[in-house]
């Protein structure tokens, strides 16, 4: 049964689960919503990379901070259709493009993102964008270019929030997501774990997304690569179990949700990682980079698939069930 109304008290007790327990439960939940043997593979590209106003502490691409990241203008159109193509050529299904942006501005650099988003789209890959904050206005635009889905993670907890980011607020990460789902844009909403947060940081952002008035359709979980000249770039590698703490919670509590392995994989060992999509991951980006962080390249992905017998999800699964439901 899909619930939007947990409570803190439920979740916690979930998530402490001793941790076997835990990860056999949550199997069970996602084998009875997901064929189990199956993980769509994304791609994700920084169309705009660095320069950014926000000081969102964990990310290189803060121009406050001093890292290794250059500023590079929005893409062209004809080069992220490159991009794309040779995404769908090596298995990719959803092609998302991000731009580190603190919010999207009605200008020439939009109307740019709006043809990058048809060119996608007529490939017949899922097509996702994370811009910033985003108005209702701009998510119809987008939406109407064939938008398929918008990431806008919660990144932690309410409380913790600040402690990361000052120069946005939690209700306007909340606002840009009602936006979106307004539109009848799919949600992409998750957030990072081994910044500094404590276990009911963690537990207060799955609650958060878990009694939102419809789940996201994905839930990306991150561990945070620390990077050299951010605020957190002596930040300790969180454990593998912690991770599977958090995927399998997940699932059990928004089972219907894509729950997105995402960045960190790269410190990840091929075991840990299958531990994960037993616990309810169901999908990984591939691909040598996420925007600006290492991520473990093609041939090391396609042999996990062929040792685990995984087979990619194919593009627009969810939204077939709908209309053959409908029907």
């Amino acid at each position: 049964m899909i619930r939007n109304n947990w409570t803190r008290e439920e979740i916690t007790e979930i998530y402490n689960t001793p941790v076997l327990d835990l990860i056999y439960q949550a199997a069970t939940v996602h084998r009875q919503h997901h064929d189990a043997q199956e993980v769509q593979v994304c791609t994700l590209l920084s169309v705009k990379t660095g320069g950014c106003s926000e000081d969102c502490a964990y990310c290189p691409q803060a121009a406050r901070y001093h890292t290794d990241v250059k500023v590079h203008k929005l893409m062209e159109v004809e080069e992220v259709m490159q991009k794309a193509m040779e995404a769908k050529e090596a298995g990719s299904t959803r092609f998302c493009m991000g731009a580190a942006w603190r919010e999207v501005r009605d200008n020439k650099d939009f109307d740019k993102v709006l043809s990058m988003v048809k060119g996608v789209s007529r490939l017949d890959m899922e097509v996702c964008c994370t811009l910033g904050m985003l108005t209702h206005e701009q998510a119809e635009k987008l939406k109407a270019a064939g938008l398929y889905a918008y990431n806008h993670n919660l990144d932690t907890s309410e409380e913790f929030y600040g402690d990361i980011i000052t120069t946005r607020t939690y209700k306007d990460r909340l606002e840009t997501l009602d936006n979106v789902r307004n539109a009848k844009i799919s949600v992409c909403s998750g957030g990072i774990i081994g910044m500094g947060e404590k276990e009911q940081d963690r537990i207060g952002m799955l609650l958060t997304l878990a009694t939102l008035p419809q789940h996201p359709e994905s839930v990306p979980v991150n561990a945070l690569v620390p990077v050299e000249g951010t605020p957190l770039e002596d930040q300790e590698k969180v454990s593998v179990w912690e991770m599977l703490r958090m995927i399998a919670t997940a699932r059990i509590i928004m089972p219907k949700a894509m729950v997105r392995l995402s960045a960190g994989r790269v410190r990840m060992t091929m075991e840990e990682q299958a531990l994960c999509f037993l616990a309810g991951a169901n999908s990984i980006f591939a691909g040598d980079k996420l925007l600006t962080t290492p991520n473990p390249g093609s041939v090391q992905d396609k042999e996990m698939f062929q040792l685990l017998n995984l087979k990619p999800r194919k593009s627009y699964k969810d939204l077939e069930k709908q209309v053959s439901a409908a029907l």
